[in-house]
């Protein structure tokens, strides 16, 4: 399968990104310094493209029930304009992706997935639907679509700047809303108050062939306030203080919500609330929520000067393998190692002390609550 190009490509090659394959896309890894990058999101604003996530839109009169059905989150529940974060997840309750969904109509919403599980994710959709006899479909509006977002402190004022009509309606926005505005030039954008790097931030949903305006327009209004372009470095630097799992690492076939402290996504309808009927996985992940998990998503924090990365063993005090790293790299906002890991509940006390082995040597850290980083409300 040849690699997918985002409709910003020519930008960033003008732009002199460093380029990566991710996910069967060329996307920008860094324009410069990921730190620089980084601090920018963090005291001013940082410029992301993220076309290659999936964006499928599910239509029709049952389009409520069927994602009900389909996934561990009540959407029927959901007003129009507004966003959740929510799972798929299998039988067995093991996460097959986690995704955002959008409520654009009473019978239209937008499934936001990850780029490597977007056929995956339509394709499971599509046999639940049909297996519950629900008037509901699946289309893959991917490749018409770029996704572009304003992230950071100054993201409001350079988002209403670049509206036509709707500025008003950019800082009126709650946390996980929408709202459809007109950019200068004609531009016609789905703008959301959510993010991936845990500031207050935008995403644009776009027509791809007027990706580059808008781009440009952002880099216009966001020039004076310190907005730069951002690339998948930063973006994961971002969401990893930011303590938000990652799919492929924090979340896959071979864990589930809960371990991953993400219980409270999923929705019973139960204790008074609204009746919402079975899902896939319920059976499942209500016995995992009744009777425990024995292994839990902690964070850690270290002084040494070795980065606690990617599948490096976590060991206890008598240096036996206990777990094991999901995602690590030293954080440019603390000044200190942090990492992403899965321990045993009986290690995953805020303050225990654990090793992780850095290429042969044992580097000590300790285990903190998560988010390491969450900006000033």
């Amino acid at each position: 399968m040849s690699t997918l190009e985002s409709p910003l490509h020519r930008e960033h090659m003008a732009l002199g990104a460093s380029m990566t394959e991710f996910a069967g896309w060329q996307m920008p890894l860094r324009y410069e310094s990921d730190v620089a990058e980084h601090t920018a999101v963090r005291t001013a604003a940082g410029l992301f493209d993220l076309s290659h996530m999936g964006e499928l839109m599910v239509r029709g009169a049952d389009a409520a029930a069927a994602l009900d059905t389909a996934l561990v989150g009540h959407m029927s529940r959901m007003g129009l304009w507004r966003a959740k974060y929510t799972m798929i997840c299998a039988e067995d309750g093991g996460v097959i992706d986690d995704l955002v969904v959008y409520r654009r109509d009473w019978d239209h919403f937008m499934v936001v997935a990850n780029a490597a599980n977007r056929e995956t994710v339509a394709a499971e959709l599509t046999r639940r639907f049909e297996a519950a006899g629900l008037d509901a479909w699946i289309e893959d509006e991917t490749l018409s679509i770029a996704l572009i977002a304003v992230q950071g402190p100054a993201s409001a004022s350079i988002t209403a700047g670049m509206c036509d009509l709707g500025a008003e309606d950019i800082h009126a926005l709650r946390y996980y809303a929408a709202a459809n505005v007109l950019l200068t030039g004609g531009i016609h954008a789905f703008v959301a108050r959510t993010g991936y790097t845990g500031e207050d931030g935008f995403e644009l949903f776009v027509p791809a062939e007027r990706a580059a305006e808008v781009w440009r327009l952002a880099l216009a209004h966001g020039e004076e306030a310190g907005l730069v372009p951002c690339g998948l470095a930063s973006r994961d630097s971002l969401r990893l203080e930011a303590g938000m799992p990652l799919y492929g690492h924090e979340l896959s076939h071979d864990t589930n919500p809960f371990e991953a402290g993400l219980g409270r996504i999923v929705s019973w309808g139960v204790d008074g609330g609204p009746d919402r009927g079975d899902f896939v996985g319920r059976e499942a992940l209500a016995s995992i929520r009744d009777e425990g998990v024995a292994k839990t998503l902690v964070g850690l924090v270290g002084d040494g000067r070795r980065a606690a990365r990617t599948g490096y063993a976590v060991t206890d005090e008598d240096d036996n393998q206990v777990g094991i790293v999901t995602s690590g790299m030293p954080s440019p906002t603390l000044g200190r190692q942090i990492a992403m890991a899965y321990v045993p509940v009986p290690l995953s006390e805020p303050g225990t002390m654990v090793g992780v082995d850095v290429r042969g040597r044992h580097e000590q850290m300790q285990v903190v609550a998560l988010p390491f980083y969450k900006r000033d409300a």
